[in-house]
Parts: structure tokens; sequence; C-alpha cells
């Protein structure tokens, strides 16, 4: 039986997820083309059914969503998903060369080092705003993560000699390695985390 692979080149049998807290809503499941066009859509937490590097290729088409630069920087990437997939099998195709590694693999352990696991909520008390630490919920864990790595590699390319594929090949390795000093979803992780601590 032939095994399937993602892009048809990557194997996701011998990947583990490390992150207990993270293993039910970060899928493997083995697809030849992560595109499963909304078919989990209606259910209830349908994002822990897609791929997760499907889930990585549709937060290309929307970056942005930092106050106004949304506005003046999204428009170039939304709307294509081949153009977006062709970045994703490229940025892999480097992470396999730069570490010898299945990409899949960096990718996962990539977003279990920057998946903050504490964040400020605020709520209102009669007529003031009170700040307190809250745990992250695990879906939303991957969701941050996954945002915030794609909006790094998108602020180190947009109008940078750089281009997105080494962008967020970078980011990616960076976050694997733990190097906040490269790492912008790193610094991010460990700023909300910070905060978190103060407000407790």
């Amino acid at each position: 039986m032939i095994e399937i692979k993602i892009f048809n080149r990557w194997s996701t049998k011998e990947i583990k997820v490390k992150d207990l807290g993270l293993e039910k809503y970060i899928s493997l499941q083995p697809v030849f083309v992560p595109k499963s066009g909304g078919r989990f859509s209606e259910q209830q937490f349908y994002k822990s059914k897609m791929n997760i590097v499907e889930r990585l290729i549709t937060k290309l088409m929307v970056p942005g969503h930092r106050g106004k630069k949304h506005v003046l920087s999204s428009g170039r990437t939304v709307g294509k998903y081949s153009t977006n997939y062709k970045t994703v099998k490229k940025t892999f195709e480097k992470i396999e060369s730069l570490t010898k590694k299945n990409p899949v693999e960096v990718l996962i352990g990539a977003i279990e080092n920057a998946a903050r696991r504490e964040e400020i909520a605020s709520y209102q008390v009669g007529g003031i705003i009170v700040r307190r630490a809250v745990i992250t919920s695990p879906q939303r864990r991957v969701d941050v993560v996954l945002k915030n790595i794609v909006q790094a590699a998108y602020r180190k390319s947009f109008g940078k000699k750089e281009n997105i594929v080494d962008a967020l090949t970078n980011e990616i390795i960076a976050a694997y390695n733990n190097d906040r000093s490269k790492s912008d979803s790193i610094k991010e992780k460990e700023r909300s985390e910070r905060e978190a601590e103060g407000a407790r």
C-alpha cells in the first residue's frame, strides 16, 4: 500500500507531538494535498481536524490584522491558495536542505516552543477594567502561534530584500531552536507570559 505524504514528499508517520496539551489540536493526518475545501467548517472545533500544514497555508492568506497595517499590506496575498501553497512547499524544501530534518517535524517543534501558555484577559468590574492572568486554551495556543509565525515572516519580508520564503524559513527554524534573538514569535510568547505573570 502506498504511504500518503505531505506534498507527496514528507511523511508524518513518525512525528509525535511532545506537548500533551496540544496533541489533540494538531492534526498530522496524512494528505497528498493539504486543502480540505472547508469540509470540516460546520463542525465545532473543526480546525483541529485540518492538517496543520493546511492551517499554516490558510494563515498566510491574511497575515495582517495588526491595526491599520492590515489595510496597507495584506491585499497582495489573499485569494490565491495556489500562491501560498507554493510558498509553503518552497519553505519546507529550504527547511529540509538547511536542517536535514523532516520540515513537518520542524514546524511542530516551532509551534510547541512558541505557543503561549498564559495571557491577559481584561474584564470590567463596576467602573474599572481589571486585567487578569488566564491560562490559554489549547485551540487558541495553536491559532495564535501560527498567526505570530506568519506575521513575523511577513513583517521581515514586506518591502525588504528578503522574500517571504526565506523569512518564513528563518522564523520557523529560529522558533524550532527556541532562539529568541532571531524569532519574533518566541519574543511575543515571552512578552505575553511576562505580562500575565505581572497581573497575577
